[in-house]
Formats: structure tokens, C-alpha cells, sequence
């Protein structure tokens, strides 16, 4: 846990990638427009944070927590989420390009992902029980061994989904998202 702790700041058009953002609990902060690519967040605490407009890209999340943090129109390509500490890990995401990134063996129940690019991004023993994925783009996106019970992909796109491997009961799914539940039976569905 840092020792320091920044309440209610707002950081607008910073360049992190150059003078790193010291390790503290950020607990109510807002970071608009803000470069984090390949910065280093190790053990930093993000408590009711708000980031708008920005780039985190690869950034290095070990130890890093994200308590009840909302990403909107976030570049947060490559992410590895399973370094983060997973303690009370709560966050939603809203127009972020997540492409690449790995939310492996999460627990993310009930967590909202709206209108969000998840291109390649692994799922993989992830729990999105009760999970919104709305107006996502899932192309490539691996889900093994995930639990997508009662979770809501009505206006989901393009995702692969084996429900012999994977959880779906109750899952909301659309009738165009049915060829992506059927994929590897190679079966051709015709209108």
C-alpha cells in the first residue's frame, strides 16, 4: 500500500512516459488527455479515478489497483491486468481500444464494457458473470474455460465463443452472434 496519498487532483495533458507519476493511493482523481504508454505503475492505488482521452498502452500494471475506476475514450492496447492486484478490482470501460490486452483468470463480474475494440484480447478463465459487453468488437478474442453466465452480448460483434468450453447459461446473446457460438462446427447458417 503507498504511503502517500492524492486526493481530488486533476491531471490534464501530462506526458507520464517522461516524469513517471510517483507511487501513492489516487483516490478521487481525474487524468484527462493524460500519455501513459510503457510508464511504470507499479504499486500505485486508484480509488474512484476517472481517465478520459488516455494513451495506456503497455503500461506496466504490477500491483497496481483499480477500485470502482471508469476508462472512457481510453488507448489501452497490450495491458496485462492479471499483474494488477485484483484486491476489490472494479473497473468499467466505455469507447476504449483494449486490443491485445489479457484480463486472464479475473474476476470481473458485472463489469461494463461499452462500445469497446477487444480485438485479441484474452478472456481466458476470466469470470464476466453478469458482465455488459455492449457494442463490443470481440475479432480474435479468446474465451476458455470462461463464465459468461447471465453476461449480456446482445450487441456484441464478431466473437468466437465455444459453449462446450465455456459457461453460458443465462448468457443474452443476439441472433447474429449465433454463427460465432456454432464456429468451429464448421456449420454455414443462411438467411
Amino acid at each position: 500500500m503507498p504511503d502517500k496519498i492524492v486526493e481530488e487532483q486533476h491531471y490534464q495533458n501530462q506526458d507520464f512516459t517522461q516524469q513517471l507519476l510517483p507511487v501513492a493511493e489516487y483516490d478521487n482523481c481525474t487524468f484527462t488527455n493524460c500519455v501513459f504508454s510503457d510508464a511504470d505503475l507499479t504499486n500505485c492505488s486508484f480509488l474512484e479515478c476517472q481517465f478520459e482521452q488516455c494513451n495506456l498502452s503497455n503500461a506496466v500494471l504490477a500491483k497496481t489497483a483499480f477500485k470502482n475506476v471508469v476508462f472512457k475514450h481510453c488507448k489501452m492496447m497490450g495491458l496485462q491486468f492479471p499483474d494488477c492486484n485484483d484486491f476489490l478490482l472494479e473497473m468499467s470501460f466505455e469507447d476504449c481500444q483494449l486490443d491485445f490486452s489479457s484480463f486472464y483468470q479475473l474476476n470481473l463480474k458485472k463489469t461494463t464494457f461499452k462500445k469497446c475494440s477487444l480485438k485479441d484480447a484474452d478472456f481466458t478463465e476470466t469470470n464476466l458473470s453478469e458482465a455488459t459487453l455492449a457494442d463490443c468488437n470481440l475479432k480474435g478474442a479468446m474465451f476458455n474455460h470462461t463464465n459468461l453466465e447471465k453476461a449480456d452480448l446482445r450487441t456484441a460483434i464478431n466473437y468466437t465463443i465455444d459453449p462446450e468450453n465455456n459457461s453460458l447459461k443465462k448468457a443474452r446473446l443476439s441472433l447474429k452472434g449465433l454463427p460465432g457460438l456454432l464456429e468451429k462446427y464448421q456449420i454455414k447458417i443462411e438467411k
